[in-house]
């Protein structure tokens, strides 16, 4: 693995981190959560390595203001600043061949923004998951409870988080992340959840600036992109969510689904809206399908070339 630096266009240093040979025949582009950071993947990361090895190329990242990636400001925290990030990172990072991207929650959105942002990219993109997100309507999502409550607790929260962040220091949320638990627990996991990931998870709100907390919540408010789920068309593509996600229910899952020609819709039972953690194998193996099929193909057009020029080399006549 190889840690580095990428400059996005308004002078942020973002952290990425590449693993697999520069020449692999495939990259593989994971984006991660809100709130999050490149650490949402690793259950992934460490199946594919195992499985591939240095036959792909497999890039993760913080997004701005998460993680170890330069704080943003508020305004800058958006969902076309974050596909803009990955167009750079793929410029700097892997500036040639196929890609299979992925993306969960907001990572997913930025996905959706590719055709308007970067549409040169997606001539190279041979795959595509959207995993617990979605392409529009967030401002109907109750959080599971009756309307006016619902919508309510979801307009508040994040500002909440982002107060928490402001008034008590670091150390203080770090030893006293109730409200972040809390969150963790009855919003974002379903069942069954691990200790070990809910606390990945706390940790990650309570590091979380609030900038990042409300930038990114009020343009995710905005999001709107289901026009352009058909430039996806005809790609392989998964999308996967759980029964329990309170945050992009599966109705959003099956527009994703229905807006793109040829994709396939997963449900996992009782799991919620942090899959990349609580259906490890699940979306591993359906990562494993999409990088299957790419190489499969990438062979038949390697071995068609061949082909091709052996019959060009061939001496004339008999």
């Amino acid at each position: 693995m190889s840690e580095r630096t990428v400059i996005t266009e308004d002078g942020l240093r973002l952290h990425v981190s590449v693993r697999g040979r520069d020449d692999a025949p495939l990259t593989v582009l994971l984006s991660h959560c809100w709130t999050a950071d490149e650490s949402d993947w690793h259950y992934q990361v460490t199946d594919l390595l195992a499985a591939y090895g240095r036959d792909i190329r497999v890039i993760t990242w913080d997004h701005r203001g998460h993680g170890r990636s330069d704080r943003a400001s508020e305004a800058a925290c958006t969902i076309p600043h974050l596909t803009r990030d990955l167009g750079q990172i793929v410029d700097t990072c892997a500036p040639e061949g196929p890609l299979v991207v992925a993306g969960h929650s907001v990572g997913g959105m930025a996905l959706t923004a590719i055709p308007e942002e970067r549409p040169d990219l997606m001539a190279r993109v041979v795959g595509a998951m959207f995993v617990s997100t979605t392409s529009g309507e967030l401002g109907k999502v109750t959080l599971g409870l009756p309307a006016v409550a619902g919508a309510l607790l979801r307009d508040r929260l994040p500002f909440v988080l982002a107060n928490r962040a402001r008034m008590l220091s670091l150390s203080r949320r770090e030893k006293f992340p109730t409200i972040e638990r809390q969150v963790a627990r009855r919003f974002l996991f379903g069942r069954p959840a691990r200790s070990r990931d809910v606390a990945l998870v706390v940790d990650q709100l309570v590091h979380t600036p609030p900038e990042t907390m409300a930038g990114f919540f009020r343009d995710m408010m905005a999001h709107d992109r289901i026009g352009n789920l058909s430039a996806f068309d005809d790609i392989p593509t998964t999308v996967l969510v759980g029964t329990r996600d309170l945050l992009t229910p599966p109705e959003h899952a099956a527009k994703i689904a229905r807006g793109i020609r040829g994709a396939r819709l997963l449900v996992a039972p009782d799991a919620g809206h942090y899959l990349p953690f609580e259906r490890r194998q699940l979306v591993s193996d359906e990562l494993a399908a999409l990088l299957d099929r790419a190489l499969a193909r990438l062979a038949k057009e390697a071995g068609e070339a061949a082909v091709r020029r052996g019959r060009h080399r061939a001496p004339a006549g008999g």
